[in-house]
């Protein structure tokens, strides 16, 4: 066939070389009963615009983030992206621009790429970062095995303000790096103590703030317990946007810091592509995954960039790599770059307070209806409620009524009862007055 080169004694060459009797083998982690028996239930064949047709009214069922009261946030947020970002990202230039392997003909690509750095060591309060990782979750997993690296230690400590699919992604990582990992429990508001669990075999600890709840954590004492163990401190952040409000993570004490940068130049495009900063100390450079885009001066004695140091095994013989991660989000570092670039600093802080402003709103007006309670301290734009009964519940009748009220925790936590009636909301400078009246309305007639 032409689209099927491959004949039955190929394949089965191809079975044989790699050891296994038939193509099923290959499907035996995959457990049964998440195999399909049979075909889906979809036609063979269809014409093109039949496609169209039953992809666009499946598209349509789906309620888009901006036609309706939006308060959905853990970990990717709804922030206005000016224009002049995605006007810029598609410059031919840029779009069609990929690794910068031939720094001669890819200075504007390099530039970018350095000013992105700068940017995140600013923010992050850090004195170097990287050309990027792929979100926040995967360098979180690169940012344990760098502690660990680092101290040449086996544990370590996951905070319970860590946002569940982060947490979830070092567990898988520490599976099959044979690590130790303690995995604390959260719940809103609640007092960890984790200094207590750190001992002379303890890598790293990793805490976020604000937390997945909202809470906001002081680094600063946990850097120091961590510290006079040998340890190192790792703070996660989901929403860059607070960095314009809250002392950043280097100056609480934080070694690492990895964060996801979608707020700033990156719309939700249904879950991705993101882009994840990755900062630390100067000290630990050698041991920091990914690639870092250096100045320098050509041989006429002009600025110029250059790739400076590359540690991945795309770069390196693999044994020696840090980290597998073969890319970088280029694309999305030029958007997020374009965006800090628009806003300043003076601007992240007047948006940062914008935030932290309708979020203070919006909890003091949920407060006051009968049966909700607020669950969250101190916060910066996202809070947990409480709820007079099921949350996954409760958020699906919202829907209904036109109003995205949320994440219910058990959809990230799922098997907590204790979490079944709790909210996480988010509140973004894109709320209006009449956005949150009409959250209001609508879960006073939920719960009534």
């Amino acid at each position: 066939m032409r689209y099927l080169p491959l004949t039955d004694s190929d394949r089965q060459a191809m079975l044989e070389r790699i050891g296994v009797d038939q193509i099923n083998d290959l499907f035996a982690d995959i457990p049964k009963d998440k195999l399909l028996a049979d075909l889906v239930d979809l036609p063979l064949a269809v014409g093109e615009l039949q496609v169209e047709r039953q992809l666009a009214a499946l598209a349509a069922k789906n309620v888009a983030a901006g036609s309706v009261p939006f308060f959905v946030g853990g970990g990717a947020y709804r922030h206005h992206v000016p224009a002049t970002v995605d006007h810029l990202i598609q410059r031919s230039e840029f779009l069609t621009a990929y690794t910068p392997y031939q720094p001669e003909i890819s200075q504007g690509t390099l530039q970018t790429l350095y000013e992105f750095q700068t940017q995140v060591a600013l923010l992050t309060g850090m004195e170097v970062a990287n050309a990027s990782m792929y979100d926040g979750s995967t360098g979180c997993a690169e940012a344990v095995l760098m502690a660990q690296r680092i101290t040449k230690r086996p544990k370590a400590i996951l905070s319970g303000t860590l946002h569940p699919h982060y947490r979830a992604v070092v567990e898988n990582m520490s599976e099959f790096s044979g690590h130790d990992l303690v995995s604390l429990e959260g719940a809103p508001g609640a007092v960890e103590d984790i200094i207590s669990l750190i001992d002379d075999q303890t890598a790293c600890i990793v805490v976020q703030s604000p937390g997945f709840y909202g809470d906001l954590v002081n680094l600063a004492p946990l850097a120091e317990a961590a510290h006079a163990a040998g340890a190192l401190l790792i703070a996660v952040v989901t929403e860059t946007i607070s960095f314009g409000a809250i002392k950043s993570p280097g100056e609480m004490g934080a070694d690492i810091v990895v964060a996801e940068g979608q707020s700033i130049g990156n719309g939700l495009s249904f879950g991705g592509p993101y882009v994840g900063l990755f900062a630390t100390r100067q000290k630990y450079l050698r041991q920091m995954p990914g690639r870092i885009c250096g100045e320098t001066v050509d041989a006429d004695g002009q600025r110029c960039f250059a790739l400076t140091l590359s540690t991945r095994e795309q770069h390196i013989r693999r044994e020696k790599a840090t980290s597998n991660i073969c890319t970088n989000s280029g694309l999305c570092c030029l958007a997020f770059s374009i965006h800090m670039s628009l806003l300043g600093e003076v601007g992240l802080r007047k948006l940062a307070q914008l935030n932290h402003r309708n979020a203070i709103l919006l909890a003091d007006q949920l407060e006051k209806i009968s049966g909700v309670e607020l669950m969250t301290g101190a916060f910066f734009n996202e809070f947990t409620i409480k709820v007079p009964g099921n949350a996954a519940t409760i958020i699906e009748a919202l829907a209904a009524k036109n109003v995205l009220g949320g994440i219910p925790v058990s959809r990230l936590e799922p098997g907590r009862d204790d979490l079944a009636d709790l909210i996480v909301v988010a509140a973004t400078e894109i709320n209006t007055n009449e956005d949150r009246a009409a959250f209001v309305v609508a879960l006073n007639e939920v719960l009534s």
